[in-house]
């Protein structure tokens, strides 16, 4: 963002991987999904505060996500919605990475908030979560001892893959020695369901109108990354939760790398230009 120098060790690193002095590491596939609710100053976000202790983005409020488990590419799963392959011309990948994109996308917003958007057919979603037996299932996910496609069979379920909007992509910059290609989703809370504080990885997990999460980034009171905040931003311009995903319909994600940029006599982290109007405006 234009008002946050980066640290000079900082600028140096990043010219050390431009020059080919050192090498970057090599990103992994993720999803992240931008959980919506109705709110009385528009969208609300559902953030988790990540533990501290974690090696990537501790102590920062992220969206429910992960990375790419190799058996979301399965392409037994049962399905609805837009199939894999408009998926891939949506997120532009290729078919099989979309499909465990979508996958990823549903599995981690289950592991880390407890909504889950899949149902018994193409036109219904599960209306509640909270039991013992899908506590059991949800650890299971997490843990890895069970795929989402064994998860799906044994419940009788489908993805209801119509319940995301692709939104953006972001890949962290080169100089990160843990870099992850990130899609971002945009999803409705259904209609019955309700988050829980689940997920091992947050330290705390709350609901806030996406104007509001701007705010505190910039008053200092929360941590995100750039994309974070940017994507709160963006949220925040939308009256409703059904207008973002109404906007989502037509997207086609274009994955953008921050790179480090002069900005007057400071060096600070580059953003597509789509969003300089809103940052402007702040």
């Amino acid at each position: 963002m234009d008002r946050l120098p980066l640290p000079q060790a900082l600028v140096d690193q990043a010219r050390a991987f431009e020059t080919g002095e050192a090498v970057p590491a090599e990103p992994r596939h993720a999803a992240t999904v931008v959980l919506l609710r109705e709110g009385h100053v528009g969208p609300e976000v559902y953030l988790l505060r990540r533990q501290t202790s974690m090696a990537f983005a501790g102590g920062m409020c992220v969206f429910p996500g992960g990375g790419v488990d190799p058996r979301d590419h399965d392409a037994s799963v049962a399905w609805a919605g837009p199939s894999p392959a408009e998926w891939a011309e949506r997120l532009a990948c290729d078919e099989s990475l979309a499909r465990a994109l979508v996958c990823a996308a549903v599995r981690e917003t289950f592991e880390e908030s407890g909504v889950l958007l899949a149902g018994p057919s193409d036109d219904s979603v599960v209306s509640d979560t909270t039991g013992d037996d899908w506590e059991a299932d949800r650890v299971a996910l997490e843990t890895r001892e069970l795929s989402m496609t064994d998860f799906l069979l044994r419940r009788g379920l489908v993805l209801r893959t119509d319940l995301l909007g692709a939104w953006a992509g972001w890949l962290t910059p080169i100089f990160e020695p843990r870099r992850y290609e990130t899609w971002f989703f945009v999803a409705v809370l259904p209609e019955g369901q309700v988050t829980r504080d689940v997920s091992t990885e947050a330290s705390s997990v709350h609901w806030t109108p996406a104007i509001s999460a701007v705010e505190s980034v910039e008053a200092r009171e929360i941590l995100m990354l750039p994309p974070t905040y940017l994507t709160c931003l963006d949220m925040a311009q939308h009256p409703t939760p059904a207008e973002v995903l109404a906007a989502s319909a037509g997207r086609r994600v274009e994955m953008f790398t921050p790179a480090v940029v002069s900005s007057g006599e400071d060096f600070v982290l580059s953003m597509p230009e789509r969003y300089r109007p809103l940052v402007a405006g702040r």
